[in-house]
């Protein structure tokens, strides 16, 4: 804990309450019982602590709870005396000569005994509101604050009593290797789930410890703008602006943030809310070829239709035929696949061959069988159109190349649900691939999902994306790759899922959501306050709580993606000379649309935008010459297309003869 974290000035030294046990409701090592004045501050969450008064073992024994249930009662039998007592008029009743006897009890589960053994039921003893030092002991915070080389991150402040204790928790839970991940629950639209990843986020990249490595998030965008507009500075007020202080993190946005997504489907700009003209330079195109997709095929590909003997022509083309020369002497010509055009080249080969000799099979593999992988594996670049090209060229995340406390955003929010699928799938495994490999550039990565109702569901379809989750959430902490995910009913994401979740937290929860048994454990009253919590209060579950922590987080310093969208409205899509003209300037500020739409006079639609990508991707140093040799490499004009776009010379005007007085 840092020196402005340890403040062990007791706000109220002097004891609130006293432990209370009885027959029927006795002590226990874990919960224990106890009374307060009326005006005791003490509610549901309060952590408290008892000081014993014998010693046990020469140690006065301490105790620390946090409060889960509360009652109050007086002396009064029955609610009749009580209304005879007023004379049935609860206003104006006659005047009471003794005020009735009150009581404020309330029951605590215990966070942790010092010292820890022997384990015994809570003594009777005074009961204090717990100081700044007090919370950190309770909830074993000491641990990992104090030290050399300490490992807290901050994840909210907790209140009680006019006091605000910063709470962290611990990196080697939260980002691994001892435990990892995150899991959030709450309703839509009261700023819980976003708003706390995102707040997360910029604490972890605050006070994630040096010695630990490099880190970074892939964060992906499945909703509208969410995280479309996270390097934009957001409004907080001076309150929030004293939590940022209270936890050392600085108010303000991203600073480093790169942004990816798909073309649309017609190719001239990309998929995405984030397309105002003053910040789509920020966006990178996010496409890949056959070489990308092939590998990731069955994501795409219904398991109903393509049996095992597609599956074993489909490893037939990537393994052999697939970016090398593939050569068969009945062939009209070698063959280099790069792209899906190379791939239709190629099967048409085969498919004339087997005509031509009349047989059923080429190379054990059924004509049936081949031309069904054809039309399934020529149809992907049509279904995620935009995100798949069909000449092979990839634009893809910096896999090698990534920057510590750098965020990624790719957003697939407006694009069919197959790429979603395709995007999931092949990020994730790269990332993992790298990681294994150690040379993705940082050391953990940090896998924010949305929407894990829809992504991993505890029952449906086993698809491909779900199985990818289970195997960040059971084997990714090993590797450093972190899953935060967050969904409005827990209860409906798998539950390997939520279980490997090192770290919980609830926002807001629906009544009905807390009557599923998942959520026995917790108290009535817990629940009751987990039903009514308000913006920016969460819920928090951590190996080294043994109790939830309620606490509160300032609004992220980021535009928020309904702001952000009124400020920055998505621009229309351009025509393609504009949108060849409009990337193309991102490399060289000369370009101009004049120049652009006379260079492509000649082209059909595909070709130019094909030579736009191709650019895109080179980044060479003479734009207009380097596009230009990309438009003529991919389509050549015939002759009668030249003649009938080159301007005719005017005729002369024949004279008469009388024109000049002759």
């Amino acid at each position: 804990m840092t020196a402005s974290h340890a403040s062990p000035t007791p706000v109220n030294p002097a004891p609130l309450g006293r432990v209370v046990a009885t027959e029927r409701q006795p002590n226990t090592p874990h919960a224990f019982h106890f009374w307060t004045a009326l005006d005791a501050p003490i509610g549901i969450g309060t952590i408290v602590r008892v000081e014993g008064t014998i010693p046990v073992e020469a140690a006065i024994p301490r105790v620390y709870g946090v409060v889960t249930e509360a009652v109050s009662y007086s002396d009064v039998q029955s609610p009749l005396h009580d209304v005879l007592g007023y004379d049935g008029v609860p206003a104006d009743g006659p005047p009471v000569p003794t005020a009735r006897t009150e009581i404020r009890l309330y029951t605590a589960q215990v966070l942790r005994h010092v010292p820890e053994e022997p384990l015994q039921p809570v003594p009777m003893g005074a009961v204090y509101l717990a100081d700044d030092a007090d919370v950190a002991v309770a909830l074993r915070m000491d641990a990992y604050l104090r030290g050399a080389t300490p490992t807290g991150i901050p994840i909210g402040v907790y209140k009680a009593g006019g006091m605000r204790s910063p709470i962290f928790v611990d990196a080697d839970f939260l980002v691994g290797p001892e435990a990892a991940h995150l899991n959030i629950s709450g309703v839509s639209g009261l700023a819980t789930k976003t708003s706390a990843v995102e707040w997360l986020l910029q604490a972890t990249f605050a006070h994630f410890p040096a010695h630990r490595g490099r880190i970074a998030a892939v964060c992906f965008n499945v909703k509208g703008p969410d995280l479309c507009f996270l390097d934009q500075p957001g409004q907080i007020d001076d309150a929030d602006r004293e939590l940022y202080d209270l936890l050392q993190v600085p108010a303000t946005p991203f600073q480093q943030v790169q942004y990816f997504a798909p073309y649309t489907a017609r190719g001239h700009a990309l998929n995405t809310l984030r397309s105002h003209p003053d910040l789509a330079e920020s966006v990178t195109p996010l496409t890949w070829g056959l070489t990308e997709v092939l590998q990731f095929a069955e994501v795409l590909l219904n398991k109903d239709d393509v049996d095992a003997k597609a599956d074993a022509l489909i490893d037939f083309i990537r393994e052999r035929v697939v970016g090398r020369d593939f050569t068969d002497p009945r062939f009209t010509r070698t063959h280099r696949v790069q792209s899906f055009a190379d791939l239709d080249a190629w099967f048409r080969d085969v498919l004339r061959v087997l005509e031509e000799s009349n047989g059923d099979t080429w190379r054990t593999h059924h004509a049936a069988t081949i031309r069904k992988v054809r039309n399934r594996l020529s149809n992907l670049s049509t279904r995620c159109a935009g995100l798949v090209t069909d000449d092979g060229l990839a634009s893809d995340l910096p896999f090698g190349s990534f920057a510590d406390r750098t965020v990624y955003v790719v957003d697939v929010a407006n694009v069919e649900e197959d790429a979603q699928d395709l995007v999931f799938a092949r990020v994730v495994s790269k990332l993992r691939e790298h990681l294994e490999r150690r040379d993705l550039g940082v050391d953990h990565v940090i896998v924010f999902v949305d929407e894990l109702n829809k992504y991993a569901p505890h029952d449906g379809p086993d698809t491909y994306v779900r199985k990818m989750l289970l195997d960040i959430a059971e084997r990714g902490r090993y590797l450093g790759l972190v899953l935060f995910g967050a969904e409005q009913f827990r209860s409906q994401v798998h539950r390997r899922v939520t279980g490997n979740a090192g770290t919980t937290v609830y926002g807001r929860m629906d009544a009905d959501e807390l009557a599923h048994p998942g959520y026995q454990v917790l108290s009535p009253a817990v629940k009751a306050r987990l039903a009514t919590l308000d913006k920016g209060q969460l819920m928090v579950r951590h190996p080294h709580f043994t109790q939830p922590v309620f606490v509160r987080f300032p609004r992220p310093a980021v535009m928020s993606g309904r702001t952000g969208v009124e400020r920055y409205p998505q621009a229309p899509e351009p025509t393609v000379a504009q949108a060849v003209t409009r990337d193309l300037r991102r490399l060289d500020a000369r370009v101009e649309l004049g120049w652009v739409q006379q260079t492509t006079l000649l082209y059909d639609e595909p070709v130019v935008l094909a030579a736009r990508n191709a650019v895109l991707r080179l980044r060479p140093d003479d734009v207009k010459a380097a596009f230009t040799r990309e438009l003529a490499r991919r389509a050549r004009p015939t002759a009668t297309e030249a003649e009938s776009v080159t301007p005719r010379p005017r005729p002369l005007r024949a004279f008469t003869p009388d024109e000049y007085g002759g």
